[in-house]
């Protein structure tokens, strides 16, 4: 993340989906989480990755609804939209998370494909009659200024495009701490458990505005 050099990171390998359920209202909905390593728990104990954290709080609150985790590591923006249709056709979700992008930019995608496997996401899931909120993601400075800008903004322009909501940033407060190291596993790219909480805390207060 900031701060580290380009041969830090590597991509992982595939995970599997799970769902978390919250309980068996008859009135339930479906938060769909459409995310990579992030939000797949990689190297974690299971239970412990933001997701986990979101569907718990919302058991707590006494929610309807039901949080289904179909992140897969190493998974980019082509792979989401490959498997998005069947997804929302099984589960047919209020709310669609999506948290896709940043495998593209570590492989050297093109920002323009990154940016239409979105748009194709969102539109997707809003004719599904969902909400959904994107999470963004930026690149360390050593992948140079400008193509960091242009990353950072294609989320923006997605959200804008299909009044989806966003956060700006997903790992805001890790990667872009004063010492992002602290909050890293060995390789450098995925975050401890113990950042797990802050991640869920940047989400939350956006995706809670969509829940109501």
């Amino acid at each position: 993340m900031f701060g580290l050099k380009r041969r830090d990171f590597i991509l992982s390998g595939l995970g599997t989906v799970c769902a978390l359920p919250l309980g068996a209202q008859s009135s339930a909905k479906t938060i769909l989480v459409m995310g990579d390593s992030l939000s797949a728990e990689y190297g974690l104990a299971r239970g412990t990755g933001w997701v986990a954290l979101l569907a718990t709080r919302l058991a707590q609150a006494k929610s309807p609804y039901t949080v289904v985790n179909a992140s897969i590591s190493g998974d980019t923006t082509s792979g989401g939209r490959s498997r998005l249709a069947a997804l929302l056709k099984q589960h047919q979700p209020a709310l669609v998370v999506i948290e896709l992008g940043g495998n593209d930019a570590l492989r050297g995608l093109p920002l323009d494909m990154t940016a239409d496997n979105l748009n194709a996401m969102t539109q997707a899931a809003r004719a599904a009659g969902a909400h959904v909120l994107l999470l963004g993601m930026q690149m360390p400075p050593n992948y140079g200024a400008d193509y960091g800008k242009r990353f950072a903004e294609l989320y923006a322009k997605v959200a804008a495009a299909h009044k989806a909501a966003l956060v700006p940033f997903f790992l805001k407060g890790i990667a872009d701490d004063t010492d992002p190291l602290r909050w890293f596993q060995a390789d450098r790219i995925h975050p401890l458990a113990s950042a797990h909480p802050r991640l869920l805390d940047n989400v939350w207060p956006t995706l809670a505005k969509l829940l109501k």
